[in-house]
């Protein structure tokens, strides 16, 4: 299952960030953002791989540098971080990828860490989960 998320105004970046750094401390879940979908050189709609000429966060030391080094993010974290399934953001800014499906709990869980994460920044977002 994954949880997809769409952020409303700005600031679009300091969010993404912030769902980022959510998810660190979520281990039962993978992510994608537009911002790694950039970095890994993916188009927003598509996901199919393309050369862009950037950095490809393919190794965990490309990994680790994107989430801001070793005092931000595991070594054993990066190698479960970022979705490998090749789904794509479609409309949606962000996803969590559930490595099992979740429960209610887990989900509702999500939810306040989301609103607890985003609300110092006034940005508005829905949350959609679906089978994929």
């Amino acid at each position: 299952m994954i949880s997809y998320v769409k952020i409303y105004g700005p600031p679009l970046l300091k969010a993404l960030k912030t769902l980022e750094k959510v998810a660190i401390g979520m281990p039962e879940v993978c992510i994608m953002d537009t911002t790694i979908a950039a970095s890994m050189g993916v188009p927003r709609v598509s996901m199919s791989v393309i050369e862009m000429g950037e950095p490809a966060l393919d190794t965990q030391e490309s990994v680790l540098k994107f989430f801001g080094g070793e005092d931000a993010i595991s070594k054993e974290r990066c190698d479960t971080i970022i979705s490998k399934s090749g789904e794509s953001l479609g409309e949606y800014d962000f996803y969590f990828q559930w490595f099992k499906k979740p429960n209610m709990k887990q989900v509702e869980d999500l939810i306040g860490r989301i609103d607890e994460a985003l609300a110092p920044l006034g940005v508005k977002y829905t949350l959609t989960t679906k089978q994929r």
